[in-house]
């Protein structure tokens, strides 16, 4: 994980000069300032259209459900970034242009946490004065239930496994199952009085604090707590509350009259909107239209224009003038899955390594304006990143049928073999990636089915349960990773360690070497910075060897911000527009 605030402003300022890259227009410095002249990138690196107008209605839109808005139960980046308007957690990032975004500072918290020397205990102070919509205090306890409850991933199964795997648990395994709200026996956290949280760690851990930035740190009254339907109603303890909330439609936020501003002096948030109005399950192309039409002010997925709203806006001077184009910590490739015959065969996974059609895969993400083709699975703005490129994706980016026929014959699999490749059903990239795979590797004899599935559930119903996935026979994964936070252990734990891997709710699709997981040990105790990038880098290495993931593309994503949004720009800890700062307006 991020070790340090020192390694995370780094890779933030690599990630302000590949932003600066992309484009002219705006702070081409990244400093922080201010502009009100359209011009492309004016996003990027400063703050556009800046005002402190509050009112008006912010309007915002899904291709897809939410996959979940319970703070202990998401794990979408947008849903991160998003919550921040309604939870508030330990610490958080701040609200600001440029690297300073990848800075933590404090939220619930007084200050970032105090560690012991050990690095083993970290201790957090709430502030005074903190209080949920219905006006009752917040206290360390609530927080510590909060934690709790996220530890089961039978119940809540999305999000990350992050305190499951680091807190000293000795067996407690949430409250649904100890059935006891006083959490007794969760003596992993302490909370000695209403203000005072303490959590007690299995093993060192330098950068905890990135852990308190989780939205499942956000206070959860035990009394209001509803398990899955929790999410139905989620408790504010942020700048706005839920007035509305029909699950898969659409959902409305408001102003919290309980939420003190007085108690919010570090995160930068502006709380400008009287309203924001959410649509969900809305196509990704009438999404686009309505935002050139001045109908939409925020695609809320975070994953910009589509391809041929892409093209349209980079030709077009006076459309381009409201566009901003971000670099992204977040790779699009395809996982092979070692649970389903032949996968379980390194040849095999290497066959399709060999045959997919890199140039294919990048056209499906738009082409040169939406990333580049990737060797590795480690996207370059992370520190350590170094290129490795094992299966010639730059010097033969229409695939090598011959080495992939050498590889199936060392598999066994002269004549090739049938499989699934699943996909988000919502995503039209991925879509377009599946059938562009599947011709690609038809030419060596792999016969391929198309499997479309709900985003929502993508991860617990179906390509992340280990059930499912091996008994519908899905041997291939379209997917995409966004770093955690931009270090290497934020971006490749959830997606390379095995002991992360559960019945459902799962991110790594079916990576299990023993290697990688002692490597990543091996990583975690390093202190010096330099050193522990490099490991990062290893890891990426053995992973390419292992031959368990297709990187696809590193992404590069298209923004639009319609004329009436204000306060508008680049998160580099989120690599989308910073949700809690917008205004319009009226």
């Amino acid at each position: 994980m991020r070790k340090t605030r020192v390694t995370a402003v780094a890779a933030g300022a690599a990630l302000a000069l590949a932003l600066s890259a992309c484009g002219s227009g705006g702070d081409k410095d990244g400093d922080g300032g201010s502009t009100s002249e359209p011009a492309f990138n004016a996003g990027v690196g400063h703050v556009y259209n800046p005002s402190d107008t509050k009112g008006g209605t912010l309007k915002m839109a899904n291709d897809a459900d939410w996959d979940s808005l319970d703070g202990g139960d998401m794990y979408y980046g947008y849903g991160w970034n998003f919550s921040r308007l309604y939870l508030r957690s330990l610490v958080t990032f701040k609200s600001a242009p440029g690297a300073e975004a990848n800075q933590l500072v404090p939220d619930l918290a007084e200050s970032l946490g105090k560690a012991s020397s050990d690095a083993k205990t970290w201790t957090y102070k709430l502030r005074k004065g903190l209080k949920y919509e219905d006006g009752t205090p917040i206290t360390s306890k609530d927080v510590k239930y909060a934690v709790a409850r996220s530890l089961d991933k039978d119940i809540l199964v999305n999000g990350p496994t992050y305190f499951g795997d680091f807190l000293d648990l000795q067996g407690y395994a949430g409250p649904y199952k100890d059935h006891d709200l006083t959490m007794a026996n969760f003596k992993a956290v302490e909370t000695p009085d209403d203000q005072t949280i303490v959590f007690h760690l299995a093993k060192p851990f330098a950068g905890f604090d990135y852990l308190a930035m989780l939205p499942a740190t956000a206070p959860v009254p035990p009394a209001k707590d509803t398990g899955t339907k929790y999410k139905e109603h989620v408790v504010s303890s942020g700048p706005y509350m839920f007035k509305t909330n029909e699950l898969g439609k659409t959902f409305t936020l408001v102003r919290n009259p309980n939420f003190d501003p007085k108690t919010d002096p570090d995160t930068g948030r502006k709380s400008l909107p009287d309203e924001i109005d959410v649509d969900l399950n809305v196509n990704q192309a009438d999404i686009d239209k309505r935002l050139l039409n001045g109908d939409l002010d925020v695609a809320v997925s975070g994953l910009g224009v589509t391809a041929e709203t892409r093209a349209q806006l980079v030709n077009d001077p006076n459309q381009k003038k409201f566009a901003d184009t971000s670099a992204q910590a977040r790779t699009w490739f395809t996982a092979m899955n070692s649970d389903v015959a032949p996968f379980d065969n390194e040849h095999c996974r290497k066959a399709v390594m060999y045959a997919a059609d890199k140039e294919g895969y990048l056209r499906a993400y738009g082409g040169a304006n939406g990333g580049e083709i990737a060797t590795n699975m480690m996207p370059k703005m992370i520190p350590g990143w170094k290129q490795i490129d094992l299966y010639e994706a730059k010097s033969k980016p229409n695939g090598d049928i011959d080495k992939a026929k050498q590889e199936l014959k060392a598999c066994g699999k002269p004549d090739g073999f049938s499989t699934n490749i699943s996909y988000r059903a919502e995503r039209d990239a991925e879509k377009a990636t599946a059938e562009a795979l599947q011709q690609s590797l038809d030419k060596i004899g792999i016969k391929t089915e198309l499997k479309a599935y709900p985003q929502t559930d993508y991860g617990k119903l179906y390509a992340g349960n280990v059930d499912f996935s091996k008994n519908n026979g899905l041997g291939l994964k379209v997917y995409g990773w966004g770093a955690d936070w931009n270090e290497g252990f934020g971006f490749l734990s959830q997606i390379v360690d095995s002991r992360v891997i559960r019945a459902a709710g799962n991110t790594n699709f079916g990576v299990k070497d023993p290697k990688i997981d002692q490597m990543l040990d091996n990583a975690l105790a390093e202190l010096d910075e330099g050193k522990r990038n490099a490991l990062w880098a290893d890891i990426d290495e053995q992973t390419m060897k292992d031959a368990y993931y297709l990187p696809g593309v590193w992404a590069k994503t298209l923004f639009y911000r319609p004329e009436r949004l204000t306060n508008v720009f680049i998160s580099d800890a989120y690599n989308m527009y910073d949700y809690t700062t917008l205004g319009v307006q009226k």
